[in-house]
């Protein structure tokens, strides 16, 4: 079970770095004035939580998708990935109406 956790965690990581980066950039492109600053920020958090993914849980959870539980393994990730899209989305909208 705790591995299944430590996957569920990686992924929402993966996916919540990926995301605030690009929405980052996005921000910082087409922005103007502070929305640029916001973005700059974003794409700093994003490029941050993407080393601390890469850092933390890479390579102890790379093995787990070659487990026989392939599938739990599998939903799992899929949960993940889409909990830290849905954050990384909350907190880009969130950045945009502020700024």
């Amino acid at each position: 079970m705790g591995e299944l956790m430590g996957l569920f965690l990686s992924m929402l990581m993966l996916i919540f770095a990926v995301g605030t980066f690009l929405a980052g950039v996005f921000t910082a492109y087409f922005g103007t004035g502070r929305s640029r600053a916001v973005g700059a920020l974003l794409v700093l958090i994003g490029i941050i939580v993407g080393y601390l993914y890469v850092d933390f849980t890479w390579l102890h959870y790379i093995g787990a998708f070659f487990t026989s539980r392939m599938f739990s393994v599998g939903i799992i990730s899929i949960v993940g990935g889409l909990v830290g899209a849905l954050i990384s989305l909350g907190i880009f909208l969130a950045a945009i109406m502020k700024a």
